[in-house]
């Protein structure tokens, strides 16, 4: 990627809207300019594009690699339960529910994340092998014979989410019901899932209405009847620190299928646009798929950044990056920026599916907030391309990604794609 310095220092503003619909190559020289001017710059929040809620006092912007991690090796100093997933305030039932535990603190958050990690050990994503596997395969089989369809949709999202789905235990009758409100609440910043400030957070809440409801239903029929599905290990309350009340499970529900359905989704999909169009990466990881594929997912998931920023809060005066905070001032850690960090990466903006070290970001940086189910996510991003690999091998990206509109996530809605048409099962 040739990156474009379009913009001075001083006209560089990341609260503006506007900001986050310019060509990815000039707002990628933005980030590159200010971690060489200007690290740590000071932004005035604008209102927020929700009717009734406050416009903030402003945030501090993490820009380089070092400072993000040391902020997030100290949520002692910079805590999440102030609001973690919004740089606008939110109500805090309303960024508890959407948000689950990563807007919280320990010892709350360290006792909910204790209960679901039930489902993330080694042994249980063991018994997920399988199902990573068959479902990748019935995703190809569903499209293979068309040589066409929208890679976003067909293939990079089915996955992850079918995925969930398995591991929650939820009727397939549901997956549509799931992936939909899904898009509503990645997408309330984007006009095409929330045109109207006056109808975000009633969509959000009827949204997430639908996915507390679907897990209401859930968590009754297994207090009756226990199955080996995460949905019942995070309900069993003779288990070490209980079990999870009703209204965590419907909040930790929504955060899987958002955070667990993003990041995989839109790493898979900014992924396959890279191996389009780095040829030569393509064939180094195909030439030697097991072998590369350690380095090469690790890439995609810098290369995507599919979570833009998290926000902290601090909680005393401190210093950050050479610039003083107050007590209560808000801080963004802008993951992507530090995943095109050139203090530690080597030509940061080429897509190398060999980079090593690759101290990436992509799944949150160091401390109890590091994403709990990564290992999960990596398993399905190399199973998918090496389906894609063996079965589509000549699959290229046809049109130019539909992004989503968003300054916190990183993402395509829909992407184009062709191939030989083949045969399925085979």
């Amino acid at each position: 990627m040739e990156i474009q310095q379009v913009l001075s220092v001083d006209e560089i503003d990341l609260s503006d809207p506007l900001f986050w619909i310019r060509p990815i190559e000039e707002r990628e020289g933005a980030f590159a300019t200010l971690r060489a001017e200007n690290p740590v710059p000071w932004s005035i929040e604008r209102p927020p594009p929700v009717e009734g809620l406050p416009t903030g006092p402003g945030h501090w912007s993490l820009t380089r690699h070092a400072d993000i991690l040391e902020a997030s090796r100290h949520p002692e100093i910079y805590c999440s339960s102030k609001g973690a997933t919004s740089i606008a305030d939110l109500p805090p039932q309303f960024s508890e529910f959407f948000g689950g535990m990563i807007n919280m603190d320990d010892p709350r958050h360290g006792r909910q994340r204790r209960i679901v990690s039930r489902g993330f050990t080694p042994r249980s994503l063991a018994t997920l092998e399988e199902s990573v596997a068959r479902r990748a395969d019935a995703i190809i089989d569903r499209v293979i014979e068309r040589g066409e369809c929208d890679f976003v949709h067909d293939i990079a999202a089915p996955l992850p989410l079918e995925i969930i789905i398995d591991l929650m235990g939820i009727p397939e009758s549901q997956t549509e019901m799931v992936f939909n409100n899904t898009n509503v609440i990645l997408g309330l910043g984007d006009p095409e899932f929330a045109s109207d400030p006056a109808q975000i957070i009633p969509r959000a809440l009827g949204a997430g209405g639908e996915l507390a409801a679907l897990m209401k239903e859930m968590a009754e029929a297994r207090l009756e009847n226990p199955t080996d599905d995460l949905t019942s290990q995070i309900l069993n309350a003779e288990l070490e620190d209980g079990a999870l009340t009703g209204d965590e499970l419907a909040s930790f529900f929504v955060l899987l299928v958002v955070a667990g359905n993003e990041t995989t989704r839109n790493a898979i999909s900014h992924g396959m646009k890279a191996l389009c169009d780095y040829p030569d990466q393509r064939e180094k990881w195909a030439a030697d798929f097991e072998g590369v594929s350690g380095t090469a997912v690790e890439e995609i998931v810098r290369w995507a950044s599919p979570v833009i920023f998290m926000r902290r809060t601090c909680t005393q005066d401190t210093e950050l990056g050479g610039q003083a905070m107050k007590e209560g001032d808000k801080v963004v850690l802008w993951y992507n920026s530090a995943n095109r960090d050139e203090a530690v990466f080597e030509n940061p903006h080429a897509f190398d599916v060999l980079r090593t070290p690759n101290e990436h970001v992509g799944f949150g940086g160091p401390g109890p907030h590091f994403c709990l189910g990564a290992n999960l996510a990596r398993r399905e991003i190399k199973v998918m391309f090496e389906r894609i690999f063996r079965r589509l091998p000549d699959l290229q990206i046809t049109g130019e990604p539909d992004r989503l509109k968003s300054n916190f996530i990183h993402g395509i809605k829909r992407m184009s794609c062709e191939f030989t048409p083949g045969k399925p099962g085979t």
